[in-house]
């Protein structure tokens, strides 16, 4: 069992940076692949990166691709989501996931546990 627990978010202006941090309990924590996704109002929760259990690969969603990175730091059990240069279009509940595996896993059905969520709103 892992839980996740995150923190992070808020509000901020366009061009600006946040990052999230997404905590997990358990001991097996380098043994998860982690990702991390988003919902916004009305939409469906979409696939915003990736990374593998060791840190050795990540991927992203084509939008953020230069702009949001990924890492882990699996001493702290603990994911990040660094994010620049923030556009109105990421404003969203971001969720970080975790899921047993030594690949990169991109949709919503392939996670097994999710964070609490947390609001990243981007003013224009």
């Amino acid at each position: 069992q892992v839980q996740l627990v995150q923190s992070g978010g808020g509000l901020v202006q366009a061009g600006g940076s946040l990052r999230l941090s997404c905590a997990a309990s358990g001991r097996t924590f380098s043994k998860y692949a982690m990702g991390w996704f988003r919902q916004a109002p009305g939409e469906e929760r979409e696939f915003v990166a990736t990374i593998t259990w060791s840190g050795g690969r990540s991927n992203y969603r084509d939008s953020v691709k230069g702009r949001f990175t990924i890492s882990r730091d699996n001493a702290k059990n603990t994911v990040y989501l660094q994010m620049n240069s923030l556009k109105p279009e990421d404003t969203a509940v971001y969720y970080c996931a975790a899921t047993y595996g030594s690949g990169t896993y991109y949709s919503v059905s392939e996670y097994a546990y999710w964070g609490q969520g947390t609001q990243v709103t981007v003013s224009s």
